[in-house]
C-alpha cells in the first residue's frame, strides 16, 4: 500500500541548517534503500506561493506569504507500508528526525486496480479509530 504523509510546521523563514540537512539526507538515504520511502519532497517559502481557489465557478489566486496559517504544508513524502499503523510509524520516524514541532497527515493513496472501500467498511474503519 502507498501513503501520502503531508508534514505541516510553523514556517521559520530560514532554510534549515547544513546539520538538520544532514541528519534529514542519512533517514531519506536509509528510507530509500530500505524500500519504504517512495518520493520526498520540501516546500520552498510560502512568500513564493500562492493558493487558488474556486468558488462558486470563479477562481481567487492569493499570493504567499500566509502568515495567517498557523501551520503550513512543508513537505511530503509516498511512503510504501504494509498497513496504516506502519505509515503511522514511519511518520512517527521522521517528525523524530525533523526534530521540530510539527504534524504529518497520512492518506492512503488510490492505486490502480484498487477498489475503493465500501461505505460500511469506512464505518467500521472509522470506528475503530
Amino acid at each position: 500500500m502507498k501513503f501520502l504523509s503531508i508534514y505541516k510546521t510553523t514556517e521559520r523563514g530560514v532554510p534549515p541548517s547544513p546539520e538538520e540537512m544532514a541528519r534529514m539526507g542519512k533517514l531519506v538515504e536509509e528510507g530509500m534503500k530500505a524500500g519504504y520511502l517512495l518520493a520526498v519532497e520540501g516546500c520552498l517559502p510560502s512568500a513564493l506561493g500562492a493558493r487558488v481557489r474556486q468558488t462558486g465557478g470563479k477562481f481567487t489566486v492569493t499570493d504567499g506569504p500566509f502568515a495567517e496559517t498557523k501551520e503550513l504544508i512543508c513537505g511530503m513524502a509516498i511512503l510504501k507500508a504494509d498497513s496504516k499503523q506502519h505509515a503511522i510509524e514511519l511518520t512517527k520516524q521522521f517528525l523524530i528526525y525533523a526534530g521540530a514541532d510539527g504534524e504529518c497527515e497520512v492518506r492512503q493513496l488510490h492505486e490502480a486496480g484498487q477498489t475503493a472501500p465500501s461505505q460500511s467498511e469506512q464505518t467500521h474503519a472509522a470506528a475503530k479509530a
